[in-house]
């Protein structure tokens, strides 16, 4: 898919300054001269083709007493399309990813506790027949990440 320079412009400003109002998508149009149909059009154009995933806040899970944990699984190639969506179904997780190695399945799961995230975690197994390996949050190294879309000479 190609983007044009409002889809680059509208990346952009839904990263870095979403505006938190009962009326964004407005309000994003105005800022971009466009109407709010088209902003909802072109997010959901975004969204089929898969360039953007997810919409949503990203909080500070220890600051709210809830714990973290990066997982591994190594799961047969056929498998990882059924167990990676049966994953993402979980609200607690964040990010899942394919990646090359044994270890070919990574994902965040965010819980109120050690023992919800346990809980969890003994259900996939079980589900899956496969062990998950655990890589509990102890310190935040990455806190905002953007991807600049607009190309040069492009107005912001």
């Amino acid at each position: 898919m190609q983007l044009d320079t409002i889809d680059r412009k509208l990346l952009d400003l839904m990263q870095q300054d979403f505006p938190l109002s009962a009326t964004p998508w407005r309000q994003l149009g105005q800022q971009l001269g466009i109407s709010e149909e088209e902003v909802l059009e072109r997010v959901r154009r975004l969204k089929e083709t898969g360039i953007v995933r997810r919409i949503g806040g990203i909080l500070d899970a220890a600051e709210m007493r809830f714990v973290s944990c990066l997982c591994a699984m190594s799961v047969p190639d056929v498998r990882i399309p059924f167990i990676a969506e049966e994953i993402n179904r979980c609200p607690g997780v964040t990010h899942n990813y394919q990646r090359e190695g044994v270890y070919n399945l990574w994902f965040t799961l965010i819980t109120s506790s050690i023992e919800a995230r346990e809980r969890q975690l003994t259900v996939w197994e079980h589900q899956f027949g496969l062990p998950i390996l655990r890589f509990p949050g102890e310190k935040t190294y990455k806190r905002r990440v953007q991807f600049t879309m607009q190309q040069a000479g492009e107005n912001p």
